[in-house]
């Protein structure tokens, strides 16, 4: 506890000199403003971006793997003084796409943290439109599911997402991909699979959802209809995705579905590195110019404890005189610095909010936004107001511990 004779010294100290502590409070208000809206807006712009990616990407995909090179029969089968001639290696047939996929269904419903799953026919295809051809994907999915994974049907810009459970020869494109074949809606569009099976399909909706990958060369069939296509049992799938109730503990789970199920289960941050990466990184600059700009408002506040101490040194002496020892000359100036960092933390914590509110509110049209990205999350605030404790401690307490050395007898004497 601060004895009250040294809070009144410390409080007549601060109130003497206003304008040295106004500036003090002001640094700390400021260096907590800003490590609060850095952090804020970095993490709107990091979960922005996620999803924006999670608008196409699954946080766990399961699909057959191709397997390793099996070209070499006899390797680990014979003598290695044994020579072997090979000619014209080929790769052993596998069975493709996942048969039975009733069955992982299945076992995937009965996993407490999956929030959703989707199965999928992915199927590489020519479009065509008169002399026009792209060659592009054509994706067979489960429209109700589908939307519930990845909320395509917000997507839709023409036509109504759920018209593909209606219609057996509806197919809705991206809107690149409709710009290139010089498609709108109710027209036709020719598809092409690599096996030569043609079929035409009516345009019933374009789906632009910002991502290149999939406005410029994906198209959505019903996954029963993408059977038929290509002549595939009823079970058929060349892809389950899979989402979770949180999405950055994607690693460990894969692990345990991979000893559950023979097929490949790829977390997203395998499939996508660079996606976790840039977060990473986005998130150490922020903390870095954060904390950056409390440091300096720590310099601040040191220079002007120092000067408080050179400017109360003769007053220093006299306490000391009077029978202060070190420890209450250190309360006295730590009380200062810990009053200047309350009063600034919790005006910067203000500000801070203020400051987020006016940035998330400016208007900043580019893919699905609409303004500038910020996250609230409390503990930014708490972390801003502890950092800013510290810093503002460590900068009243070296002044403090110079003024608690201070010989009476020398500074009295001149």
């Amino acid at each position: 506890m601060v004895n009250k004779t040294n809070y009144k010294i410390a409080n007549a100290h601060l109130t003497s000199r206003l304008k040295q502590t106004l500036v003090a409070i002001l640094s700390v208000t400021f260096g907590i403003s800003m490590y609060i809206f850095m952090n804020s807006f970095m993490t709107g712009v990091n979960d922005t971006q996620t999803g924006l990616a999670f608008s196409t990407l699954a946080h766990i995909r399961i699909y057959n793997d191709i397997p390793k090179d099996n070209t070499n029969l006899f390797a680990g089968r014979v003598d290695e003084n044994t020579l072997v001639n090979i000619r014209n290696p080929k790769v052993i047939q596998y069975t493709e796409g996942i048969k039975n996929s009733d069955k992982i269904l299945n076992l995937l419903d009965s996993v407490p943290e999956i929030s959703g799953v989707t199965p999928q026919l992915n199927i590489n295809v020519f479009f065509r439109n008169g002399a026009t051809k792209v060659n592009g994907m054509l994706s067979g999915i489960d429209v109700v599911n589908e939307d519930q994974l990845f909320g395509t049907a917000q997507y839709v810009v023409e036509g109504d997402w759920m018209d593909l459970n209606r219609r057996s020869d509806g197919i809705l494109l991206g809107s690149g991909l409709a710009k290139k074949l010089s498609l709108h809606l109710n027209d036709n569009v020719v598809v092409t699979t690599e096996e030569g099976i043609t079929k035409n399909y009516k345009v019933i909706g374009i789906v632009e959802t910002t991502l290149a990958s999939v406005d410029n060369a994906k198209a959505y069939i019903r996954i029963g209809f993408a059977r038929q296509l290509i002549s595939k049992n009823m079970g058929y799938v060349t892809d389950i995705q899979v989402n979770l109730k949180d999405y950055n503990k994607t690693v460990e789970l894969s692990k345990r579905l991979g000893k559950m199920t023979p097929y490949k289960v790829e977390p997203w941050q395998e499939a996508n590195g660079q996606l976790e990466a840039a977060n990473k990184l986005r998130n150490i600059i922020a903390v870095a110019v954060s904390l950056t700009i409390l440091i300096v408002a720590g310099f601040g506040i040191y220079n002007i404890m120092n000067m408080t101490v050179n400017e109360k040194i003769r007053e220093i002496a006299i306490l000391k005189a009077m029978g202060f020892d070190g420890k209450d000359i250190i309360q006295i100036f730590l009380t200062q610095s810990v009053i200047i960092g309350i009063l600034g933390g919790v005006v910067g914590i203000i500000l801070g909010y203020l400051v987020s509110l006016l940035v998330n509110h400016i208007p900043f049209k580019i893919a699905s936004l609409e303004t500038l990205p910020i996250t609230y999350r409390t503990k930014d605030y708490i972390m801003a107001f502890v950092f800013g404790l510290i810093t503002t401690f460590v900068a009243g307490y070296l002044p403090s511990r110079k003024a608690s050395q201070v010989d009476p007898v020398e500074i009295i004497r001149g």
